[in-house]
């Protein structure tokens, strides 16, 4: 009779403990969520504005494919998305472009260089410029889905 009793109380002190673990990864899980929910919200504002520039050529084509793909492939979604097959101006911009020197490393290249990388950059944009503007379009109304 002891030894049931006994075993009855380390039965519900384990179930007592097993659903305050399970009320913790609970909130864990949602705060986690919670914590996508923002992160994805100030991106996807990020990705509007830049679209909005690009669109509103304030922003050279270039530049905004580079920005454009980075973000979107840092959004976080129960199930993965393909960005690229959604915005395939975009990405292929950006996989013609991201190779060549920006900034401070552009400075160790010759002049002449640097030109015919402009020139090859700039021949990338206007091919695939059509393109762009409707996707830049796209991304400046995006909205994350369960919005």
């Amino acid at each position: 009779m002891m030894a049931a009793l006994l075993g009855g109380l380390i039965i519900v002190g384990l179930a007592v403990y097993a659903g305050i673990l399970l009320a913790r990864l609970k909130q864990q899980t949602q705060r986690r969520e919670q914590a996508i929910i923002r992160r994805n919200t100030r991106i996807l504002d990020s990705i509007r504005t830049i679209a909005m520039a690009v669109r509103d050529d304030q922003c050279n084509l270039s530049e905004g494919a580079i920005r454009l793909t980075n973000l979107l492939n840092t959004l976080q979604f129960s199930r993965p998305r393909d960005f690229a097959q959604d915005y395939p101006g975009l990405y292929d911009l950006y996989d013609k472009v991201k190779e060549m020197p920006t900034h401070e490393a552009r400075k160790q290249y010759k002049r002449n260089e640097i030109m015919r990388l402009d020139l090859q950059r700039a021949g990338f944009e206007h091919e695939l410029e059509a393109r762009i503007k409707i996707e830049v379009e796209r991304l400046a109304s995006l909205e994350l889905p369960g919005r």
